[in-house]
């Protein structure tokens, strides 16, 4: 209903109808719609992964954007579309997935490395070193080709406009599985809160639970990620507000934080079409323009906590 041209509620309804016509139904079905159904599914996503990555590196200010995941994902889909014309479907999937799943492992070998103990604030100052290496790299090849470029530019900023159902439904299985098993390790993230001596005790397989946690954090960053681009403090800022709501109980902060993400970027979608007079502003950047301050805000209480 909200947009440029505000549309009532009984029309977008008729417009959803199978046979139904008029300048309302390409409005509605062949451009806001398509767009909600991506921020719906890419927001599940971004908030299940961020939910389950503070629950297992017991960080609050986990996030697959600050700990170099996204741009893990998003190098890797730069690269297939630069070396290899690769822009789409199964094969940019697969990339994300990959380049998730490096970013991941490298944040853990840079913030974990040496003789001190890996922290929040370590794995932090690794994930934003690996970000800003990760985006630079990206920018160099975009400066290099002018297809690059083009194609770089309106990706990486994170949007859910104009993505087409065919990479959702390439991205799909990953994120459904990804999801499935976010559900399913909540009762062991549960017992990782404990301790690991504790878990142990408990029959707890620690590190098939972990195992098992870093594959769902690869899946739905992967899949989200290729799909709509790098979107940051999605999952940083609504697992927060979810345990608001429901306490630390992973079994239930984890579902609720991805129906919260879902609804969040969403929202954010929404206000990009109305908020400016000129162009829209994509979600990725609402995104951020919102979760920033709540981001500097928990630093700031950490801090404050520890002083």
């Amino acid at each position: 209903m909200v947009g440029r041209q505000a549309i009532s509620p009984l029309t977008a309804v008729r417009a959803l109808l199978p046979d139904a016509h008029g300048d309302a139904v390409d409005i509605v079905r062949g451009l806001r719609l398509e767009r909600t159904v991506v921020a719906v599914v890419v927001g599940l996503a971004l908030g299940g992964a961020g939910a389950l990555m503070q629950a297992l590196t017991r960080n609050p200010l986990a996030d697959p954007g600050l700990l170099g995941v996204n741009a893990g994902a998003a190098a890797a889909v730069v690269t297939g579309f630069t070396f290899f014309g690769i822009s789409s479907g199964f094969p940019q999937v697969w990339l994300a997935l990959l380049g998730a799943a490096f970013g991941s492992v490298a944040v853990y070998l840079l913030g974990g490395g040496g003789r001190a103990a890996t922290t929040p604030a370590r794995l932090a100052l690794a994930g934003a070193a690996l970000t800003a290496v990760l985006f630079a790299y990206m920018n160099a090849l975009a400066m290099r080709d002018q297809n690059t470029f083009d194609e770089m530019r309106f990706w990486v900023v994170g949007s859910v406009v104009n993505r087409g159902y065919d990479g959702l439904l390439a991205a799909m299985p990953f994120i459904v599985v990804g999801a499935l098993l976010a559900l399913v390790v909540t009762p062991g993230l549960n017992a990782l809160a404990l301790g690991e001596d504790s878990s142990r005790a408990l029959g707890l397989g620690v590190g098939r639970t972990r195992a098992a946690t870093g594959v769902a954090i690869t899946l739905l960053c992967g899949g989200a990620t290729a799909v709509a681009g790098p979107i940051v403090f999605v999952g940083l800022t609504v697992p927060h507000v979810a345990r608001w709501f429901v306490g630390p109980d992973q079994r239930r902060a984890v579902p609720l934080s991805m129906l919260l993400a879902a609804f969040f970027l969403v929202l954010c979608d929404t206000l990009g079409r109305v908020v400016s007079s000129g162009a829209e502003i994509e979600a990725g950047l609402i995104a951020s323009i919102v979760g920033a301050p709540l981001f500097i805000a928990l630093v700031r209480r950490r801090l404050l906590a520890a002083a």
